[in-house]
C-alpha cells in the first residue's frame, strides 16, 4: 500500500469521526462526574493532536520514490534552497547515475524550499576519487534541474559529465 495525499486524507476522516466519539463520551463523563472523566479529557485531547497530523499529511506526505536503476546515494549538501549534492560511490555508471538523479530530485522536493530568487533546484552528483596515494579529489558527475514548485514536474534537465566518468578508476 502506498501513502498518498487521498490515504491520509481518508485516515483524518476516520479519527475526526473517533475523536467525535471521544468528545461525546467525555462530555457525558463530565456530567455525570465519573470518576475517569480527566483521562477521557486526555484521551480526546491526543486524539485530536493525531487527527490534526494525519490532516496535515493529506496535503504532503512523506514519501521516498524509488526508481529503476537508481543506486544508493548520500545527501552531502543541503541547506534546504536551490542547491544540493548528493554523493554517489565511485563504480556507478552513467545509466544508474541518470537513475540515481531522477530519484534524488523527486526525494529532495519540498514546497517549502527557499528559492533564493531561483525557480529551479540543482542537485548535483559527486564522488570523490582518489589519483594517487594520500590525495582525495571530488569529482562531479552530473546535475538535474527541476521545478521547485512542481512536485511531478515533467522537464527535467538531467545533464551527465561524460567526460568525468574517463577520471574514475576501476575499484
Amino acid at each position: 500500500m502506498s501513502l498518498t495525499p487521498a490515504l491520509f486524507g481518508q485516515l483524518a476522516q476516520v479519527m475526526g469521526v473517533f475523536v467525535l466519539i471521544c468528545a461525546l463520551i467525555t462530555g457525558l463523563a463530565i456530567a455525570f462526574q465519573w470518576s475517569w472523566r480527566y483521562r477521557m479529557v486526555g484521551a480526546t485531547l491526543f486524539s485530536v493532536v493525531l487527527l490534526v497530523g494525519l490532516f496535515s499529511l493529506s496535503f504532503e506526505p512523506i514519501t521516498r520514490s524509488s526508481v529503476e536503476g537508481a543506486v544508493p546515494f548520500k545527501l552531502v549538501y543541503d541547506h534546504f534552497g536551490s542547491h544540493a549534492t548528493i554523493a554517489v560511490a565511485p563504480t556507478i555508471t552513467p545509466a544508474e547515475l541518470e537513475a540515481t538523479l531522477k530519484q534524488a530530485s523527486s526525494n529532495l522536493f519540498s514546497s517549502g524550499r527557499n528559492n533564493q530568487g531561483q525557480e529551479q533546484l540543482t542537485i548535483y552528483a559527486r564522488t570523490v576519487v582518489h589519483p594517487k596515494e594520500g590525495l582525495s579529489k571530488p569529482l562531479y558527475l552530473g546535475r538535474v534541474k527541476r521545478s521547485l514548485s512542481l512536485r511531478d514536474d515533467p522537464n527535467l534537465e538531467i545533464e551527465i559529465f561524460a567526460d568525468k566518468f574517463s577520471e574514475i578508476s576501476p575499484a
